[in-house]
């Protein structure tokens, strides 16, 4: 399921070298504590909870309300445990940027590597993106994600979206423990800052436009295109629904679908070019067809943030700040590890 989003400000710059390095070596140490604590499956709960994500960055040093964070905590895990990867039955894959585009490449290299299914973590990876970047559209455009899998097909995705206008990314975390479905209510909790205008389509309300959505896709394009230009007439209600798709695109996309002829709404937002114009265009096309009016409801239920010491965006929850911390205090405490380097960094924690 997906448990969570949070949205935070652009900020500009990058960790120093030597601070990155620190945070690498850091990250790896706790997660191989709370691997051999309590397991790979307990570390996949944990990182997919916004609010233990975000004090985990706190600890490895990072600006706590930072965009950055995301990116750089992500990089810091990978980084952090890939000499131990194997030993953890953990793995990290994807990125930022280029890197997002090699994740299915680098799941089925390990896939291979360790006889596991790659092609259902690929269709994981690739629709759990494409529910965050065409089904809830909220106006963040996905530029980060990052696909952890364990040794037993488990996994979890931390993926980051930026929105140009109001300069705020808002990152987004899945779980599969528990999963039910890809496009209804995948989310247990959603955490931001704001709410806003947005075409939810995986929300419960939605169920009755994914299947005329579907429906329509299996139709043939001319007549949907037909049905399609009655939609500028209908009153601008849904402005975040414009119709701003080209035609000559729009066919090309549906003749697509009518080939294929998707059997529900998961299969659809799977087919090669079906994104967030097709999706908007589609549900607007079933309004006007059906009457099965698509849900507008931003996934965003609570507030997020911990706060911060500059009283931005408010002052410092310090409760929630401090059962967030106390959880890794008790995971590293507990930890048998050993005397080594590692401990002596996790011991660290402590003090800060």
């Amino acid at each position: 399921m997906r448990t969570g989003t949070a949205d935070l400000p652009l900020h500009h710059g990058r960790a120093p070298k030597w601070l990155f390095a620190k945070m690498a070596k850091l990250a790896g140490a706790i997660i191989e504590t709370i691997v051999i604590e309590q397991g790979g499956h307990e570390f996949m709960r944990r990182v997919s909870d916004p609010f233990w994500f975000q004090a985990f960055g706190s600890v490895l040093g990072f600006d706590w309300h930072s965009s950055g964070l995301t990116t750089t905590v992500c990089g810091a895990m990978k980084e952090g445990t890939r000499e131990i990867s194997r030993e953890l039955g953990l793995f990290f894959c994807g990125g930022k940027g280029g890197a997002s585009r090699k994740t299915p490449l680098q799941i089925q290299e390990v896939a291979n590597a360790i006889s596991l299914d790659g092609d259902s973590l690929i269709h994981a990876s690739k629709t759990s993106a494409k529910v965050d970047n065409s089904c809830v559209q909220d106006g963040y455009n996905l530029y980060h994600h990052l696909f952890i899998f364990t040794a037993d097909g488990a996994w979890s995705v931390v993926q980051q979206g930026m929105n140009p206008d109001n300069r705020y990314a808002r990152r987004y975390h899945w779980l599969s423990l528990d999963l039910r479905s890809y496009v209804n209510e995948p989310h247990a909790a959603v955490c931001c800052d704001r709410n806003q205008d947005a075409l939810n389509m995986v929300a419960v309300e939605s169920s009755g436009s994914r299947e005329s959505v579907t429906e329509i896709a299996r139709e043939n394009p001319d007549k949907t295109i037909k049905e399609a230009e009655k939609i500028l007439k209908m009153p601008r209600r849904h402005p975040v629904l414009a119709l701003d798709i080209s035609p000559k695109y729009f066919h090309k996309i549906l003749l697509r679908t009518y080939e294929q002829s998707p059997r529900n709404f998961e299969e659809l937002i799977g087919v090669s070019g079906v994104g967030p114009k097709t999706v908007r265009a589609l549900a607007l096309i079933g309004e006007l067809l059906y009457g099965t009016r698509p849900s507008f409801r931003d996934p965003a239920r609570y507030s997020f943030a911990h706060g911060g010491k500059d009283g931005f965006p408010y002052p410092v929850d310090r409760n929630t700040y401090n059962q967030s911390i106390a959880y890794l205090e008790s995971a590293i405490k507990r930890s048998k590890i050993g005397e080594s380097d590692k401990l002596k960094a996790l011991r660290k924690i402590t003090y800060m």
